[in-house]
């Protein structure tokens, strides 16, 4: 694993509690039958829609993550070894070994009991569900595609970082398979060929995308331990199978994780400066507030495995902002009451946005509605920019080598 950052000093409003969620109802699974990709069928239609018919719609419809690129020229300098002293080879072959053992080789196996839970699951959850795989597995093989590319390209400069990228595209190609099986239990299955030619790549730089992925693989980890432990707690909730397999699978996110935190010290430019405390504020907000708005949009789906979705986000924020903190030289006060307020503010603002995109006014009128939403959304958001920040991580090297986050 990758040595963590100490911290410059303790950030003593960071509670070890465990986390106590209220428990809604779980959703009971007794609705009237709707496909996925179409209204609800009546008595007399009993056609089911081929599996290339439903690919369709989803290629048409699908709310996805981004792909992204980057500038691969300047990733080759970044990881250089006679251009950056500051590379830790031996920290790097360390990382190396580790994803070489491949400890979840054998665990994504499927067996009878998926299929048998999405039968079970009806009405309006099945077209949750749908769409959790569908976007899962979208941002798994993004993720798949970036470190298949970088570690393509990474190969004469830094073999050994260029081979950490290629196992990962590993892992995140292990993930989005065993995701799109999941579709498939409930007739469907994404086209991963066609997203990889169809979709619009967002070009960030190499700091950006060490900051924006560090940060999806910690959140990531977090999203599913806390769901796997909420179900073993709960296990009248576990309604489909995919989430036993959480325990094992948000570990692949932690080495991730750890992984562009060794990067993050490698390159101390990143790290060390006004501009990388203001850098690291943004994309923890972008980050954050992108998770609770697109999740406050999908309460049905935490409420149908017997979680409260704005403690469960709320829970995830914190004890990512946690993690955080070890590498990240500032970081967001999301402890402070009053970033839960705006959070809370933020969400009402979206669905008065998307109530009036949704509206039957002709476009003048839709956007007339829209701009003092956005510019409200707008001004929320720098106020919970400008909040006075946590000071945090170190480029200073722990002495002891890290415990498993877990």
């Amino acid at each position: 694993m990758a040595a963590e950052m100490t911290l410059v000093k303790p950030i003593s409003k960071f509670s070890t509690s465990s986390p106590k969620f209220s428990n809604p109802r779980c959703a009971k699974f007794t609705s009237v039958k709707m496909s996925s990709t179409s209204p609800p069928t009546t008595k007399t239609s009993s056609a089911k829609p081929s599996k290339k018919a439903a690919k369709s719609v989803i290629k048409e419809t699908l709310l996805a993550p981004r792909f992204y690129t980057t500038d691969f020229d300047e990733m080759e300098a970044l990881f250089n070894t006679e251009i950056n002293k500051n590379l830790n080879q031996s920290e790097f072959e360390a990382l190396l070994q580790e994803f070489k053992t491949d400890y979840n080789q054998t665990h994504f196996v499927r067996n009878k009991e998926f299929k048998e839970a999405a039968d079970k699951i009806q009405g309006p959850l099945r077209k949750i569900f749908v769409e959790f795989l569908e976007r899962s597995c979208t941002a798994e093989f993004s993720g798949f595609l970036l470190y298949k590319e970088l570690g393509r390209r990474l190969k004469k400069t830094n073999p050994v970082v260029a081979e950490i990228f290629s196992l990962m595209s590993r892992d995140e190609a292990r993930h989005a398979g065993f995701l799109n099986k999941g579709l498939s239990d409930f007739n469907l299955a994404l086209d991963l060929g066609f997203l990889t030619k169809a979709r619009k790549y967002t070009f960030f730089k190499p700091k950006f995308i060490f900051y924006a992925t560090y940060l999806s693989e910690k959140i990531g980890y977090w999203r599913y331990i806390t769901i796997y432990r909420h179900l073993k707690e709960n296990p009248e909730c576990q309604c489909y199978p995919i989430f036993k397999y959480f325990e094992n699978w948000c570990q692949d996110e932690n080495r991730h994780g750890d992984f562009f935190s060794a990067l993050l010290k490698a390159q101390p430019q990143f790290l060390n400066d006004w501009k990388a405390k203001l850098w690291s504020r943004f994309f923890c907000l972008s980050v954050y507030v992108t998770m609770y708005l697109n999740d406050c949009q999908r309460t049905d789906f935490y409420e149908g495995i017997g979680l409260n979705t704005k403690e469960f986000d709320m829970h995830v924020i914190i004890e990512t902002n946690r993690t955080t903190a070890r590498i990240f030289p500032a970081v967001l006060d999301v402890e402070n009451p009053v970033f839960k307020r705006r959070l809370d503010r933020m969400v009402e603002i979206n669905q008065k946005l998307i109530a009036a995109g949704e509206s039957q006014d002709i476009p003048l009128v839709k956007n007339l509605k829209r701009l003092p939403l956005i510019a409200a959304l707008a001004s929320e958001l720098l106020a919970t920019y400008l909040m006075p920040p946590i000071e945090s991580g170190s480029v200073d090297f722990a002495e002891s080598e890290p415990q498993l986050v877990y």
